[in-house]
């Protein structure tokens, strides 16, 4: 009996033990869902739903699963800091548009530029010579050479990165400009009137031109091309604009019967004002040239082509006009030949 109680006792305790690890690994694994915390070895962030977007910021990785729409919004939701300088790329503005997105920081340090007896301070997460330049208010010539030197006062000001500019006379200046894209309206006649949408965003050319220097007193006065190249074509930004035209009621009947032979939205208007200005809709329409129904087919008989019921169902014969005026180009193009020569 003594060790039967014995037995029973350590049991309970191995039951309770038990019962005591699994409820600290459930409570474990309800907080990190709860907060959305990460595993600190992975630096992965779980959060329900959305897309995964991968932070590369200097030498840190970091990837989050989001729901945001933009990269402003994921790096503002993922708590990284974005100081004047840095240079995020895609840029701000950019949609996150896949399930697996990446976002590159560059992070901006501190930099002078010295130009013969001028010295400029500032920071910058380029290096590229000539921007670097062009964003310390420094024009570079053709010519010129920008060499990066060994700061021998880096203790002093703190700044590493020093680059000099070594005048050659040049005169001449080469520069990559923007070239601004245009805009277009399209209209559509499957669109209601008054409303829009933009069917292609624009986007800004560039081009490289090269420009001879005057100079009045060592101080530039004006600019001559010389040369431009175009390195890429704008794009338009195109806008759809409705042009739909409103049907009367008493042409519901016939633009339903449209509908049903194929006629779509963008040709229903040309297509009824066609039909009705032929014959009314009206199926049994007779002419005494032999012409017949709603196209007015000579002779009527032709129709028989879109169905056997040519003769009293409007669907056929509108199916059958459908095909006729493709000679044409169209609904639209028919149409404007019947206003030209009162027939098509």
């Amino acid at each position: 009996m003594r060790l039967s109680r014995k037995i029973e006792q350590a049991f309970g305790f191995v039951i309770a033990i038990s019962l005591v690890i699994i409820f600290a690994v459930v409570a474990g694994v309800t907080v990190r869902n709860a907060s959305a915390e990460g595993d600190e070895s992975t630096n992965t962030y779980i959060t329900e739903g959305a897309k995964f977007v991968t932070f590369y910021d200097e030498e840190n990785k970091l990837t989050v699963k989001t729901e945001a729409k933009t990269v402003k919004e994921a790096i503002e939701r993922a708590n990284i800091i974005i100081n004047t300088g840095d240079i995020v790329e895609p840029s701000l503005d950019t949609e996150i548009n896949a399930d697996n997105f990446f976002i590159n920081i560059y992070r901006a340090r501190p930099v002078i530029v010295k130009d013969g007896k001028t010295t400029k301070y500032l920071m910058t997460a380029s290096y590229d010579t000539k921007t670097i330049a062009g964003q310390a208010g420094i024009t570079v010539y053709d010519g010129d050479e920008i060499d990066f030197v060994p700061n021998k006062d880096f203790l002093e000001t703190g700044v590493a990165s020093v680059y000099e500019i070594t005048r050659n006379g040049g005169r001449t200046l080469t520069i990559d400009e923007e070239i601004p894209f245009g805009e277009r309206e399209e209209k559509d006649a499957s669109m209601e009137k008054g409303k829009s949408e933009v069917r292609q965003l624009g986007e800004v050319g560039q081009k490289r031109a090269t420009y001879n220097i005057l100079y009045v007193d060592n101080v530039e006065v004006s600019r001559e091309l010389v040369s431009e190249e175009i390195i890429k074509a704008p794009v338009d930004r195109i806008v759809a604009v409705g042009a739909k035209k409103s049907i009367p009621p008493e042409w519901e009947t016939c633009a339903s019967w449209a509908r049903q032979a194929g006629v779509s939205e963008a040709d229903l208007s040309a297509a009824l004002d066609l039909i009705y200005h032929e014959s009314g809709c009206r199926v049994d329409a007779a002419n005494p040239s032999g012409a017949y129904g709603i196209p007015q087919a000579l002779p009527g008989s032709k129709m028989a082509a879109a169905g056997a019921d040519w003769e009293t169902n409007p669907v056929t014969q509108i199916r059958w006009m459908s095909g006729y005026v493709s000679r044409y180009g169209g609904w639209q193009e028919a149409i404007n030949f019947w206003y030209a020569h009162g027939w098509y």
